[in-house]
């Protein structure tokens, strides 16, 4: 089985090198890998400590950055080193003040394994949630040096626990220690085995808790927010990370809501053609972020964010929350950062591979909708019962406070 992984790993190289003409994120993957060795060597040098942390994406960035943090603070000596897979992780947060070099990860051959390793010497090695790169993982534990997986989650269906998994089992026995999400992932993993398990809960959690401590504030939201309207104080709807399919319906709603309600919508993908389509669709007035220096925002009843990294400080401002991604695969996108707010939130049907957002929407602080006659009814329900509303935003916040911890678990393991 090693023998073909490696051998699909080396024809994958060579067909990424190709498509890469014709994908502009595939070109990113291919490009962006060329010069990891160079950066890394003029970066590192022999006398460096280091501790390497790596996450497939950017929410798995996020979810890892409250550990990243107190490590740096406990070893200020040793170089954090960040990896990642995807280009959506790496193009966003390449410039990150976290960490002392951050770069793509290069393919899991043995070749790459061995000379990143070299070149690095960690002492500790952090993956986070997932991606098990089995000849990575064989050259840490050839050179044992520790290695933890963290907010780590299992589900039946992965090649672990099936009858041919055996070459991918082998790769977790190279783990020191597991911090799992949830008692399921403990109980899977000991029935293969492993008992150097602990469930610290989501990292994620100490994530959005540590958001209410910092500045929040965004001088133009709260232009375009206006304290009031002929009609009475002004309702604030965030629609965070939309898909086509979320803004379908919700364009549907906002063309026909009342004037007393405003709307953000900070759209998944950002590409222009998208957006500008995104803001004919919409009979409201209707003002980009990228336009909102030569008007004043407050005169707009839609405000599309057209740009990244602000979404997180614009929920604060919410009376009502949607979350995108509930009618695609694998489902809805991060509920967390709205639900610390203390904001109901409102997601599409396709949520059961997150445990938070099933959590929240059997606690009745999350309404989930499939159609546009669900999603009217409960935007309607939120925004004219007050009671109800901040009924389910107490039941957000209360949630996010309950299941913080999750860094010290960890913290306190490692020493």
């Amino acid at each position: 089985m090693s023998f073909i992984y490696n051998f699909i790993l080396l024809f994958a190289s060579q067909l990424l090198k190709i498509l890469a003409f014709f994908s502009p994120k595939l070109n990113l993957f291919v490009e962006g890998r060329k010069s990891v060795f160079v950066t890394l060597k003029n970066e590192i040098q022999a006398i460096d400590k280091t501790i390497w942390f790596h996450a497939a994406s950017l929410g798995e960035y996020e979810q890892g950055l409250p550990v990243i943090e107190k490590v740096k603070q406990k070893y200020p000596n040793h170089k954090i080193i960040i990896t990642f897979f995807s280009p959506s992780g790496y193009e966003v947060r390449k410039n990150n003040t976290v960490a002392d070099v951050t770069v793509y990860l290069p393919l899991d051959t043995i070749s790459n394994a061995k000379q990143f390793v070299q070149i690095v010497h960690p002492e500790m090695v952090f993956f986070i949630k997932y991606e098990f790169w089995p000849n990575y993982l064989n050259e840490l534990k050839n050179q044992n040096i520790n290695t933890y997986l963290i907010s780590g989650i299992f589900r039946e269906n992965q090649a672990f626990f099936k009858w041919y998994g055996g070459f991918y089992r082998k790769a977790l026995y190279t783990f020191d220690y597991f911090f799992v999400q949830n008692e399921g992932s403990k109980t899977l993993l000991k029935s293969i085995g492993f008992t150097n398990v602990k469930v610290s809960g989501d990292t994620r959690f100490d994530r959005v808790v540590a958001i209410l401590e910092r500045d929040n504030t965004l001088d133009f939201i709260e232009q375009f927010r206006d304290s009031s309207t002929s009609l009475g104080k002004t309702k604030m709807v965030v629609i965070g990370s939309s898909w086509p399919k979320d803004e379908e319906l919700l364009v549907n709603y906002i063309n026909q809501s009342s004037d007393d309600v405003k709307f953000i919508i900070a759209p998944h993908n950002i590409d222009k053609n998208q957006i500008l389509n995104l803001k004919t669709l919409i009979s409201k007035k209707t003002i980009l972020f990228s336009e909102k220096d030569n008007d004043d925002v407050s005169n707009y009843a839609v405000f599309i964010i057209d740009t990244i990294g602000i979404l997180t400080k614009i929920y604060s401002y919410a009376d009502i929350a949607y979350v995108g991604g509930g009618f695609g695969n694998p489902g809805v996108h991060n509920i967390l950062e709205p639900a610390t707010f203390g904001i109901p939130v409102v997601i599409g049907p396709n949520y059961s591979h997150f445990s938070e957002a099933t959590a929240l929407v059997n606690l009745e602080g999350c309404l989930t909708i499939q159609n546009q006659t669900q999603l009217n009814e409960a935007f309607d329900l939120l925004l004219q019962n007050e009671d109800e509303r901040l009924e389910k935003g107490h039941i957000c916040s209360t949630f996010v406070q309950m299941n913080k911890g999750a860094t010290q678990t960890i913290m306190a393991h490692i020493g």
